[in-house]
């Protein structure tokens, strides 16, 4: 079959009539999600490119150049046999490992606010490691809890060894909320192959652990959390950002202000196109569209657990577990904390919030996803055009034979 460059992009892609009913779903979710959350990066950044770049269009054209990139990794995931995708995850995951350990050299890693270093500068754009770790993580970790009992106890010690690396080294950037969200991934996957509770209770408490020692450690992360219990308390202050992002939201009432209408954007919310801009989504669109959002959140996941249910490899019903949980889990984190829910972290909102290297790692999940999808379902699915010729090609073979 010839290669066709039009086949790189997903709503060229021929293949899509002979997949299975949830890759199909999955696909048009994510699609719909991607056009939405675009939509509202352009609503949501607009006055800020403005003011500081003479541009509006600044950090949307910008997050188009990622879309793109991130679209064609999809449409390759997508059609690319999973082992083949899965066999060379842990050089993937050593690799983004790395550059995470890199973030932290002095000189290497690109310094933001409070200290953090979290980014890298490779061709005057800025990559993130610890989000585009993370579909490889899910990957890695399914493959070794999937095969946990055929291993031996060396090599599932230097699995987890790695895999504590990872946490650490995200945590040390720091980054207490995505080390949280990672390990709460592998846990869960963990969880579901059925290592026995003695070794998920002890993990649990390490990371427990952890996550206190790294509070105690960092101011910031200190202020949040108390903040978060009562931002009225400092207004103007520690609780500003939740103060303006729960005025937003608030503001809304049913049916929203309408798309570009939203007033806290207009210098009042910080990081208005990134943490909170479910707060500007909330504002324009309002108790309607917020509902709407989240049906469509609680769709995908369930879309996600049935593939999960029907994968007959657990490799890849744990893969598909890990990245439900990444994607869905991440999503309502981030609505809880621009609800007031949840303490303020700096997890963005999946599709929606600016950064290349967030975009790039969603498409990779949802397209490994699919890719899960597509596999436990081929059994059941025949391209009736395929299945036509070969029925000819049987009958004349039958015919010449007689």
């Amino acid at each position: 079959m010839k290669f066709k460059l039009k086949n790189l992009i997903p709503l060229f892609d021929e293949s899509v009539s002979s997949w299975a009913l949830e890759a199909r779903l999955l696909r048009w979710l994510t699609l719909i999600w991607l056009f939405v959350g675009l939509a509202m990066l352009f609503s949501a950044s607009y006055p800020a490119a403005d003011m500081k770049y003479g541009d509006g269009l600044y950090f949307f054209k910008r997050q188009l150049t990622t879309v793109f990139l991130g679209l064609i990794l999809f449409n390759i995931i997508v059609n690319l046999p999973f082992r083949k995708i899965i066999g060379v995850s842990h050089w993937l995951l050593i690799l983004f490992l790395a550059f995470i350990f890199i973030t932290l050299v002095p000189g290497l890693g690109t310094r933001g606010v409070y200290g953090t270093s979290r980014w890298l500068s490779i061709g005057g754009f800025p990559i993130q490691p610890s989000e585009l770790i993370k579909p490889f993580l899910v990957l890695q970790s399914a493959r070794v809890f999937g095969h946990w009992e055929k291993l031996s106890w060396g090599i599932r010690i230097a699995w987890l060894v790695v895999f504590g690396f990872v946490l650490l080294g995200i945590l040390a950037q720091p980054n207490l909320s995505t080390t949280a969200l990672c390990g709460m991934t592998i846990w869960l996957i963990a969880l579901a192959s059925g290592l026995p509770y003695t070794y998920l209770g002890g993990t649990a408490a390490a990371g427990v652990v952890l996550a206190l020692l790294s509070v105690t450690i960092n101011k910031y992360q200190r202020l949040r959390i108390t903040s978060f219990l009562n931002p009225w308390d400092d207004a103007q202050g520690a609780g500003y950002q939740l103060v303006q992002s729960l005025l937003a939201v608030g503001s809304g009432n049913i049916w929203g202000s309408g798309f570009t209408f939203s007033q806290q954007k207009l210098g009042w919310l910080p990081i208005q196109d990134s943490d909170f801009i479910f707060a500007v989504f909330a504002e324009e669109f309002g108790f309607v569209g917020s509902v709407t959002l989240l049906v469509m959140l609680a769709v995908f996941a369930t879309l996600g657990l049935m593939v999960a249910l029907k994968a007959k490899n657990s490799i890849y019903r744990l893969s598909a577990i890990g990245i439900t949980t990444l994607l869905t889990g991440q999503s309502f984190i981030n609505i809880g904390v621009a609800t007031g829910v949840l303490p303020t972290t700096g997890l963005p909102l999946p599709f929606f919030s600016y950064g290349g290297s967030s975009i790039i790692a969603t498409l990779v999940a949802t397209a490994l996803l699919i890719r899960v999808a597509r596999e436990s379902n081929e059994a059941e699915v025949v391209p009736l055009r395929r299945q036509s010729i070969k029925n000819r090609r049987e009958s004349r073979f039958l015919h010449k034979n007689k």
